[in-house]
């Protein structure tokens, strides 16, 4: 006998409501496993190190008192061998040695401050169980006193103008394909394609607008802010960020820079870094000319050339942000185009870039971790040829990253900046950071979270955003 239609669309609401509870119960079981795995990161073994001064800064000569305790179910353990080294950020200790926590479960170390304006990292090690624990903490000397080595070559504009309008004689040809699948009730994601300095050579990017905002629509009459979004290093996806902006009325665009799909699976974004893409930051690098970042640093302006020629954009708010690589790519963005409203930078790669070659420390890439070569080792042991051709090569090296080096970049930035600097960033250290943001002569707010390394705490990152959004929209 055939059912009556009305009590089959009831049996088939009831099962669908049914399997729609099931599965709501099933995703709240996996987020709160997920999050008691995140929550569960302490190690079991902590190591406190606290400074005799609360905001971690010294005077230059000022000796620097450090209370170590090394602590098991929150108490301090006495008794515990400590092994510690005292030194400049990533260069090697200037002294290393044993000690014991007493009585109270914490040791006092007093050690010797900075001659000159920088950092020095305290590194403590201890065993317990057959496992070691290890903590960190740089110390700063007069901060706001370091100044850069990296010296800015006569012709550093001339070279960057010639380049950009050298580029400028591509046409963009912009292409925008809507992803369904990313899309949300909020926002549309739209990958982004166009030419960047020759036929052919493309930038992608990932834009996300507000729900219903086409970006390819000529005849488009309200016009939108935009945050340019530049991404850290590596070879990965960019599939866009939605999480914040485009819900206020502004759009955002997630770029990449090696010129290939955004949105492609992991696998083929591993196999081109580990492949044609890998050690791409050395890429080209003996000559202005050729470096691998010529064509990402012409394509920071001509993105914003691509946003200037889109209805949909209201050319007086265009800004950028990131971190990392990003942060130096925000640097540049801001320092090449004056057509950036703002810029959110946060820890910026590529900060005195041949620092270690020049005695003091640098930033990401570390490209002479070993600092200068001893060329007269060299000789002895290979003869004067190659030592001098070796010479010669490093040298052209050298000058070639002073046209990348992001701290010239930073000192034509005339935008209002926010910039964070993690006093615990060994991946960009707070010496090459603090040399751009030093130089810098526009609007700028200086934000250290003194334990953060080479990351942020989500409270930081909303802190940007606001900040982002209340600028972008003066």
């Amino acid at each position: 006998m055939r059912k009556p239609k009305l009590f089959c669309n009831f049996v088939s609401k009831v099962f669908t409501l049914t399997m729609k509870h099931f599965f709501s119960c099933f995703l709240l079981l996996i987020s709160i496993s997920l999050f008691a795995q995140r929550a569960n990161t302490r190690d079991y073994v902590s190591l406190e190190l606290i400074p005799d001064h609360a905001d971690w800064i010294y005077k230059t000569g000022e000796s620097v008192t450090i209370q170590v305790t090394p602590k098991l179910h929150y108490a301090g353990m006495a008794g515990q061998n400590i092994h510690y080294s005292w030194g400049p950020e990533i260069r090697p200790a200037e002294i290393e040695k044993d000690l014991v926590t007493g009585k109270n479960g914490s040791l006092t170390l007093q050690l010797k401050g900075s001659k000159v304006p920088g950092f020095k990292k305290l590194t403590v090690t201890t065993e317990y169980d057959g496992k070691t624990y290890t903590n960190w903490i740089n110390i700063a000397f007069e901060p706001e006193n370091i100044r850069p080595t990296v010296p800015m070559p006569d012709d550093f504009r001339t070279f960057w103008n010639e380049e950009i309008a050298r580029a400028r004689k591509t046409p963009l040809e912009p292409l925008f394909t809507l992803h369904p699948e990313l899309c949300t009730g909020t926002y549309d994601v739209w990958e982004v394609r166009f030419q960047n300095m020759q036929k052919g050579q493309y930038l992608y990017g990932a834009m996300c607008t507000p729900k219903g905002v086409n970006p390819a629509d000529t005849t488009a009459t309200k016009k939108y802010p935009v945050l340019i979004i530049w991404p850290g290093a590596g070879v990965k996806p960019h599939p866009g960020d939605g999480s914040y902006f485009p819900a206020k009325g502004v759009i955002t665009l997630e770029m990449g820079v090696h010129g290939i799909p955004t949105m492609e699976r992991q696998e083929w974004y591993t196999a081109l870094g580990q492949g044609a893409l890998a050690g791409y930051p050395t890429l080209g690098m003996d000559d202005r000319s050729t470096y691998y970042y010529k064509k990402i640093f012409a394509g920071t302006v001509r993105t914003v050339d691509l946003l200037m020629e889109m209805p949909c954009i209201d050319k007086d708010r265009i800004g950028c942000f990131g971190g990392s690589q990003g942060g130096a790519l925000s640097i540049v963005n801001a320092g090449l185009d004056p057509r950036i409203k703002c810029a959110g930078i946060a820890y910026p790669a590529m900060c005195e870039l041949a620092g270690e070659y020049r005695g003091r420390v640098g930033g990401w890439p570390h490209l002479w971790t070993g600092g200068k070569p001893d060329y007269k080792q060299i000789q002895k042991q290979e003869g004067y040829k190659t030592a001098a051709s070796i010479e010669i090569i490093q040298e052209q090296k050298v000058k070639t990253l002073d046209y990348y080096d992001v701290v010239n970049f930073a000192r034509l930035v005339t935008c209002p900046v926010w910039f964070q600097i993690g006093y615990n960033d060994h991946v960009c250290c707070p010496t090459s950071t603090f040399s751009a943001y030093n130089v810098m002569t526009c609007p700028k707010e200086l934000f250290t979270p003194l334990d953060c390394g080479h990351w942020q705490y989500p409270e930081h990152r909303e802190k940007r955003a606001d900040w982002l959004f209340e600028q972008i929209m003066k």
